[in-house]
């Protein structure tokens, strides 16, 4: 998936080059006729782009020629930024030597390089209304069982797994547990931890002392540190959710679960796709999450298309969710493309080359590339920057905007609009598109689900590299030099 939208890149590209100040400095300089030359050609590009949206999946040279665009692109960006760096300096130069005539406001630029502060809210684990749960009454009952069954509360602490496919709503389901009132009374204390691929035992028993004791300050050495985990956790019936969890280190899970003693009927629910990670953490009740009937996938997609609950109106229904093969988060991702969409349109969503497509890319599910395709231009670039984080990462809204910003991902034409303003927007549209979702721990803060984060990496490609302790990159001294956004 070569193809990210170079058009909005190109918006504000020119958006620079015709600020009054850069005009001035190209003229100055004698280059306006270049600069005008190619504007001019970037009209035609811009058209063929238009049609190439998808051609790249199929045609090789498209895919070629797409990223070869996407160099130049970056190059040229590169010339205009040193441009507007160098009209810049001229005016910082004129204010200091105490002239006026600029107009520049200098208390406006530190402004821009300031930091801010963000009032910090209360956590909490609510559930995400606007994403339906369908299909999944008998889950919950089976699940319930299991946490408050007399059986269960004659143990100290049990292990329930909940394991299934990636995108067949593991998390979506512990959350539901986590939040039922039968549950809450039950339990006295319930802490949420994500734990990824990533099994740092250390740092695991951090984010569990963190969740269990709302405390930001934690012991540095393991050994203090779980203890004052296992005083905070005694004699209490506690309740913690470890999910997305990958680990297969007996060793490990032997050392993060030292501390978990708590009182008769504690439970840890984890959440895995493999059932070899339920055997390595002792789990006692393993739960596996099928995939949706025909029946309850249509309800779903029904109510993420139509916010109704039948099809009537669209007779290829039957045929869509049949390609999503019973996930709901393809399920839901695809109803949101298809919504206020005509029988046309659905009729081209259905027939459209992704879904069989055979690249390298496999691991991504067919939906959930149509619902990256779908988003509007200016839309693309700012998600596929999100590939720069780590997976369960916590989103700040407020900081990602100011760093799309940074970047000059953000068109100061749309709307009216300021550019903040316009970056929140823009943060709820893809937000309502299932980009991102409300965090299950903290309320003021977003993940993306793990599958979403495959998939801006995937759309982001050699231009954007995120390296972290956990990654080899050995052999790949020959790509950097064509990286253009790097996170370490």
């Amino acid at each position: 998936m070569a193809e990210i939208v170079l058009t909005s890149a190109v918006t504000v590209l020119f958006e620079k080059l015709l600020s009054g100040d850069l005009m001035k400095l190209t003229r100055s300089e004698g280059i306006e006729p270049q600069l005008e030359k190619l504007k001019s050609k970037w009209t035609y590009i811009e058209a063929v782009l238009a049609d190439a949206s998808e051609k790249h999946i199929t045609q090789e040279a498209v895919k070629v020629w797409l990223l070869d665009l996407r160099r130049l692109a970056y190059d040229i960006e590169d010339v205009l930024d040193d441009m507007a760096t160098e009209t810049l300096r001229r005016k910082l130069n004129d204010v200091s030597s105490g002239s006026t005539s600029t107009g520049v406001d200098i208390n406006t630029i530190h402004a821009l390089r300031s930091n801010r502060n963000f009032e910090r809210t209360g956590e909490t684990s609510l559930l995400d209304h606007e994403s339906p749960v369908l299909g999944r009454e008998k889950d919950e009952a089976a699940l319930l069982e299991k946490l408050l069954g007399d059986e269960s509360r004659n143990q100290n602490v049990s292990v329930v797994s909940i394991v299934g496919f990636g995108g067949v709503g593991k998390t979506t389901l512990a959350r539901l547990m986590y939040n039922n009132h039968k549950v809450k009374d039950y339990f006295e204390l319930r802490a949420w931890v994500c734990v990824s691929e990533g099994f740092d035992v250390l740092a695991v028993s951090k984010a569990i002392y963190q969740a269990v004791t709302s405390e930001d300050n934690t012991p540095a050495s393991l050994n203090r540190l779980q203890e004052a985990l296992k005083e905070n956790l005694s004699n209490k019936r506690f309740l913690l959710v470890l999910d997305d969890v990958w680990n297969e280190d007996r060793q490990k899970w032997k050392a993060l679960e030292r501390p978990l003693k708590g009182a008769l009927g504690s439970k840890i629910i984890v959440t895995t796709r493999k059932i070899t990670v339920a055997s390595t953490m002792d789990s006692v009740e393993r739960h596996n999450l099928g995939l949706l009937s025909d029946e309850d996938a249509l309800s779903l997609l029904a109510k993420s298309a139509l916010d109704e609950h039948n099809f009537d109106n669209h007779p290829l229904a039957q045929d869509i969710i049949k390609k999503c093969k019973g996930l709901p988060l393809a399920l839901i991702a695809i109803g949101r493309v298809l919504k206020g969409k005509g029988n046309d349109e659905w009729d081209k969503l259905l027939k459209s080359e992704i879904w069989s497509s055979d690249d390298d890319e496999g691991d991504i599910l067919p939906a959930l590339k149509l619902s990256y395709y779908d988003l509007p231009l200016h839309l693309k670039k700012l998600f596929a920057y999100c590939s720069l984080y780590p997976k369960d990462h916590l989103f700040n809204k407020d900081k990602l905007v100011l760093l799309w910003m940074a970047e000059g991902f953000l068109s100061q034409s749309k709307g009216g609009n300021n550019m903040e303003s316009l970056g929140h927007q823009y943060f709820e549209d893809l937000l309502s598109k299932s980009f991102f979702q409300h965090s299950a721990i903290n309320k003021s803060k977003y993940i993306m689900h793990d599958l979403m984060n495959d998939l801006a990496i995937s759309v982001a490609g050699e231009f954007f590299f995120m390296l972290d302790d956990k990654m080899n990159v050995n052999g790949r001294n020959e790509a950097f030099d064509k990286i253009c956004h790097f996170h370490f």
